[in-house]
């Protein structure tokens, strides 16, 4: 209205407010020009038709995924495809319970016991005591060395079979743990955890195992086989080298026909042993040792020691777990032995697909599908221990 400009006119400051009033007008036609579209730097607060051509620019110019073999970042054609989000589903108010029943389902059966179940073996060879060259130690070490890619093999075609191949394999070599000397730079002999329906299948397996046929024929006159115990509880559970390194406590029995003492230890000790194995949290298999016995509920198969699986910082902690155990401070035992093992993974499962990373490994699984082994993961779904 005039009015209102002739009061700005007369006013004392009216240089200042038409200045004011100028720079406003300047600033008005920017913000109007930066909100079109040819600039889309800001939204425009006047509505405007927009091109197709606009929409494009308006869309990130340069779009990420990451690479699944773990590399950066790469970008893919289909990143600039434009794809329809999933619909949810809407919810049916009339669905009824048959409907539901009726939809697809998949069942998830239990995984299957091995048909080699249902005894499990311990056999423990000592090299210096089997060997019948008379070798020194360190060409022992040197000769067995040579021979554990043929041991892994052996125990792995063991392992592999499935209802229509190496159905005549009657063992399931569960472990197999090299033992090192005390300065950890021998192995002196080797441990293996052995299941199957018949201790027959065992001794007739151990005669072909090609370490004990370099030391001394595949006689088992001087291997220790015992039926274990193994007690299967997921507390006595831990992963090899959890908190340490992996270790062995074999410990046998004074004679429990000369020594009436004897069995009455184990019996006095066996809550707090068992409570002594949980608290430490450091075990990865343990139980009782038995008499390797035809039947497994022979009378005559009684508890002749123990065989544990332990982990340990070192070996002053190592000997300081076995000492404490309370039935080697109530002298149980007459032979306790302690020793720091390897792992090898002789199950035949082929976990690593990566050739570059595990060459040997996936060499191995190539040559050991070509011969027909089942070693695709879900064909032995059993050796999941």
């Amino acid at each position: 209205p005039s009015s209102f400009l002739n009061h700005i006119i007369n006013h004392p400051n009216s240089a200042t407010i038409f200045k004011m009033m100028q720079q406003a007008l300047v600033l008005s036609i920017i913000l109007y020009v930066v909100g079109t579209d040819a600039f889309s730097i800001i939204p425009s607060p006047f509505p405007a038709k927009t091109s197709s051509l606009t929409q494009q620019r308006q869309q990130p110019l340069f779009m990420s995924s990451f690479a699944s073999d773990g590399s950066e970042y790469s970008s893919k054609d289909s990143d600039y495809v434009d794809e329809e989000a999933p619909k949810t589903p809407e919810y049916d108010a009339d669905a009824t319970f048959e409907d539901d029943i009726a939809s697809q389902t998949v069942e998830e059966k239990p995984v299957p016991m091995s048909k080699n179940a249902g005894n499990r073996f311990v056999a423990i060879v000592w090299d210096t005591e089997v060997d019948t060259q008379d070798r020194d130690v360190w060409q022992l070490h040197e000769d067995r060395d040579e021979l554990i890619e043929d041991h892994v093999i052996f125990c792995r075609k063991r392992n592999l079979y499935n209802e229509t191949f190496n159905t005549d394999s009657m063992v399931d070599i569960l472990r197999s743990l090299p033992l090192l000397s005390s300065d950890l730079q021998r192995i002196v002999g080797h441990a293996m955890i052995l299941e199957s329906p018949d201790i027959s299948h065992v001794r007739e397996m151990l005669q072909q195992e090609p370490i004990l046929k370099m030391l001394n024929g595949g006689d088992l006159n001087k291997i220790s086989l015992f039926r274990w115990r193994h007690i299967r509880d997921y507390t006595l559970r831990r992963d090899d080298g959890r908190d340490g390194y992996p270790c062995m406590m074999l410990g046998i029995d004074h004679d429990a026909e000369t020594d009436n003492d004897s069995k009455n230890i184990r019996d006095e000790t066996k809550t707090a042993f068992l409570e002594y194995l949980i608290k430490s949290e450091r075990v990865i298999a343990a139980g009782p040792l038995h008499m390797p016995t035809e039947i497994k509920d022979d009378p005559s198969s009684i508890a002749t020691g123990d065989f544990i699986l332990f982990n340990a910082k070192d070996r002053d902690h190592a000997i300081e777990f076995v000492e404490e155990m309370p039935t080697a401070a109530e002298g149980l035992y007459k032979d306790l032995r302690v020793h720091f093992y390897n792992t090898l993974d002789i199950t035949g499962k082929f976990v690593s697909e990566d050739p570059l990373r595990d060459a040997p490994n996936y060499q191995l699984k190539e040559a050991m599908d070509a011969w027909g082994y089942p070693v695709q993961d879900n064909q032995t779904p059993w050796l999941n221990w």
